[in-house]
């Protein structure tokens, strides 16, 4: 039996694209917990950043009380867009999507840091295991 961890294929694509340092959004058990950040770090050497504490909130709160529902709300996103930019400036070259609904939410178009969706990352992942 294969294990593909989501971490695993996420940060596989981060170093091949250069990454160093990079930002982690999710709900706050990701973000907190060391299960993701910590394999990003002690296996692959990345420099992990989360959001402040009350950004960590907004973040974890948006995905469970609108995204889960299939709510979108403009200010919703100009609040994820907010706390990109922050840790954009923070220096976290790009951001890691670590929800699947984020996507609901946000796109590419709408950043100027790289976006890496670990939901596509891990199916991809799978798909080429599958495949080899």
């Amino acid at each position: 039996m294969v294990l593909i961890h989501i971490a695993d294929a996420t940060a596989k694509e981060l170093v091949k694209d250069g990454i160093k340092k990079v930002a982690l959004l999710g709900t706050a058990f990701t973000m907190e917990q060391d299960f993701y950040k910590g394999r990003l770090l002690d296996k692959f050497g990345l420099d992990v950043i989360i959001p402040g504490e009350s950004d960590r909130m907004i973040v974890h709160d948006i995905i469970y009380q609108e995204l889960c529902f299939g709510v979108i709300k403009d200010e919703s996103k100009q609040s994820y867009l907010r706390i990109i930019d922050q840790l954009s400036q923070q220096g976290a070259e790009a951001i890691i999507l670590g929800c699947t609904e984020i996507t609901l939410l946000i796109s590419q178009e709408d950043c100027r840091v790289p976006l890496y969706d670990t939901t596509r990352l891990h199916a991809e992942s799978a798909v080429d295991f599958a495949l080899s």
